[in-house]
């Protein structure tokens, strides 16, 4: 059984992660900002689900780790919350900058720092970031995405560096870099558009590889589309 916390988890992929691992017996910590949601997830996942309101750009240390100190380690850490910015380049302002790279990149890297103690405790844990094909290097990109896009790639850059920092300490770390999933998100912001994968189908596969894939592979970015490049 793995302690697991998991970012984003009130809808979504998140949301099908969290339900997946819990049923599998693992000991989930679910954080959004969604109450309401937090709720539904719990009465999903069962007994083996606790959540925490929590906001990445305004993170709570404190009632973070009031819930992670009776856990006393954490074997896998999902950074899944994602914030889809679409905006032309010249219209995009310093708050939008902001909150993309607040919610994509610094808010994972601060809860990594906050989580580290509880990450090395573990046998051998595994940070597990959700990043974007619009964040590969050399993938196809998307005219109105370049915010989101150069969010995640400062993302999958932070995994690769972290892999090198604390590859004496037990921890790897990983990158999932997704292609189009039917979500919520997507079709907010792309309405209409009808994603080869769906969330419950990509949930699966992230719960699998959240709780397998650092046996395998450390300081990777891998790409996860069925679509070329």
């Amino acid at each position: 059984m793995n302690n697991t916390i998991i970012t984003g988890a009130s809808r979504g992929i998140g949301f099908d992660v969290a339900v997946q691992l819990a049923r599998q017996g693992h000991r989930v910590l679910a954080l959004s900002r969604d109450e309401e949601n937090l709720k539904a997830l719990k009465k999903e996942a069962g007994e083996n689900l606790d959540y925490l309101v929590f906001d990445l750009l305004k993170p709570d240390a404190r009632a973070l780790l009031g819930k992670v100190n009776p856990m006393e380690r954490i074997d896998v850490l999902i950074n899944n919350a994602g914030y889809l910015l679409k905006k032309p380049f010249e219209e995009i302002t310093t708050t939008d900058w902001d909150r993309a790279f607040g919610v994509n990149f610094f808010g994972p890297a601060h809860l990594i720092q906050i989580l580290r103690p509880f990450l090395e405790k573990s046998e051998r844990a595994h940070i597990l970031n959700i990043g974007s094909m619009g964040g590969y290097q050399g993938s196809a990109k998307f005219a109105g995405l370049l915010g989101y896009s150069a969010s995640k790639a400062a993302l999958a850059n932070l995994t690769e560096c972290l892999a090198e920092e604390w590859k004496d300490r037990n921890v790897a770390c990983n990158c999932l870099c997704l292609g189009a999933v039917q979500t919520e998100m997507l079709a907010e912001a792309f309405p209409g558009f009808d994603a080869p994968v769906s969330s419950e189908q990509m949930g699966g596969f992230i719960a699998y590889f959240a709780t397998q894939g650092h046996r395998f592979f450390n300081g990777k970015v891998l790409p996860v589309s069925v679509s070329t490049p």
